[in-house]
């Protein structure tokens, strides 16, 4: 069930992330996802290394605010902190895994 209910919560920080460019721009980016990297919207949870590739391609160096912006929309649904060390570098997909290890090991705990 932990799992289950972090790809939903990741895949509606997505959603909202993406909506702060507005509901024409969000669908166009589900379009070409799917059509030219073959990532349907359902598969993002599973695929989020895929994801973060196809977003650097659509947007190159602008994709990093996009990643930031998923990942304060998943920190304000999860609720759950996560230990990051400051002096490495921003990498979206480590966060991604850390973030869902810390949420799936900790959600069925009081």
């Amino acid at each position: 069930m932990g799992r289950r209910s972090f790809d939903k919560l990741f895949l509606e920080a997505v959603d909202d992330a993406l909506s702060s460019l507005g509901d024409s721009a969000k669908q166009s980016i589900y379009f070409h996802l799917e059509s030219k990297f073959k990532i349907p919207r359902n598969e993002i949870p599973y695929r989020f290394q895929d994801f973060a590739a196809g977003l650097e391609k659509i947007f190159g160096v602008g994709a990093r605010f996009l990643e930031i912006l998923i990942m304060k929309k998943l920190h304000e649904k999860t609720g759950k902190p996560i230990e990051w060390n400051d002096s490495r570098e921003f990498v979206f997909t480590e966060y991604l895994t850390v973030t869902k290890q810390s949420f799936s090991g900790s959600n069925g705990k009081t």
